[in-house]
C-alpha cells in the first residue's frame, strides 16, 4: 500500500497539480486540476478459496474480460492486483459520475457475482490528467489492459 501511495504522490507531482481554494467544480478546498474518481479496493470474497480449479480459471478469465470491457467503455481508468497474496487482492479506478454507477459496474464482475471477490468503493480525488497520462504511457492500445500475468501465476 505504501508503494501505491508513493505512486499516487509521484503522479500528482508529474501532472503538475497546483493547489487553489476552489476546485474545477466549485468544491471548496479541492486542488485545481483534480477530478473525483471512485476507487474499488478488492478483497477476497466469502467464497474465495486458494485452490486453482478449472472453474476458478474460467472465473478469472471472465473477470479479466469484464475489466477489459469496462476499460474499452472508458469507465475504468486503471485496475490491477496486489502481489502479496493477502486479503486485499487489488484495486479498480473508475471514472464515472456517481458512487452508484461505480457500484453498478462492480456488480457486473463475474468474480464478485460468484462471491470470490468483494469490492469496497471510496471516492478519491486524483489528477484530472490521470487518464491522458496512462493513455500516453500505454500507447496506441490505451484502452486495452494487459490481462496476462507476468509470471503466469494466478492468485
Amino acid at each position: 500500500m505504501r508503494q501505491f501511495l508513493m505512486g499516487v504522490v509521484l503522479c500528482a507531482v508529474v501532472c503538475g497539480i497546483t493547489l487553489v481554494s476552489v476546485g474545477e467544480d466549485g468544491t471548496p478546498g479541492v486542488p485545481k486540476d483534480m477530478t473525483q474518481y471512485f476507487v474499488g479496493v478488492i478483497y477476497r470474497g466469502e467464497k474465495w478459496a486458494p485452490q486453482v480449479t478449472e472453474e476458478v480459471m474460467e472465473l478469472q478469465k471472465a473477470h479479466l474480460a469484464n475489466i477489459g470491457r469496462l476499460a474499452e467503455e472508458g469507465k475504468m481508468v486503471l485496475a490491477g492486483p496486489f502481489g502479496d497474496g493477502g486479503e486485499m487482492r487489488g484495486l479498480f479506478f473508475f471514472d464515472v459520475k456517481t458512487m452508484e454507477e461505480a457500484q453498478e459496474l462492480v456488480n457486473t464482475d463475474p468474480a464478485v457475482k460468484a462471491g470470490r471477490l468483494r469490492v469496497e468503493l471510496h471516492p478519491w480525488w486524483g489528477p484530472t490528467a490521470l487518464r491522458s497520462v496512462l493513455d500516453e504511457m500505454r500507447g496506441k492500445d490505451a484502452a486495452k489492459p494487459n490481462t496476462e500475468s507476468k509470471t503466469g501465476d494466478e492468485k
